[in-house]
């Protein structure tokens, strides 16, 4: 009861404060549990996961896109293909920034996850991840 006649006493002085109000309605749903409740945001699949990795990849946040392509991995990406193309992308990321070990156990995995695995000509061409991808290719 205090809670509340702190808040009533409080609204008209935060009015104008966007988080404030916001706080308010957080207190305000704790306090009322017949007060509608926030949606939760959906989950996304491992699939619109390893979407999202590619396209954060492919605007240079190797961060992020190591985050979610990880995520998606560990959400259970159903195709083999795809798995290969995930491990792809992160044996790309750790290349770019020189973690070679961690390069060549990704393209390792993706040749693990599909057996049919390669790059194109392009990529496999490319002087950071090439030298790794060829190197792991032979020894199979």
């Amino acid at each position: 009861m205090r809670l509340m006649i702190i808040m009533l006493l409080l609204i008209p002085l935060l009015t104008g404060c966007e988080t404030v109000q916001k706080s308010i309605k957080d207190i305000k749903a704790a306090i009322d549990p017949d007060a509608p409740r926030p949606k939760a945001e959906p989950t996304r699949t491992a699939d619109q996961l390893l979407t999202a990795g590619v396209a954060a990849y492919e605007e240079g946040n190797y961060g992020q896109a190591q985050r979610l392509l990880q995520s998606s991995l560990a959400e259970g990406i159903p195709t083999r293909t795809n798995q290969a193309r995930a491990y792809k992308y992160l044996a790309f990321i750790y290349c770019v920034t020189d973690r070679a070990a961690q390069c060549r156990e990704e393209f390792n995995n993706a040749f693990s996850a599909d057996s049919n695995f390669t790059l194109t000509a392009a990529e496999s061409g490319h002087p950071s991840w090439g030298p790794v991808y060829r190197s792991v290719s032979r020894g199979r």
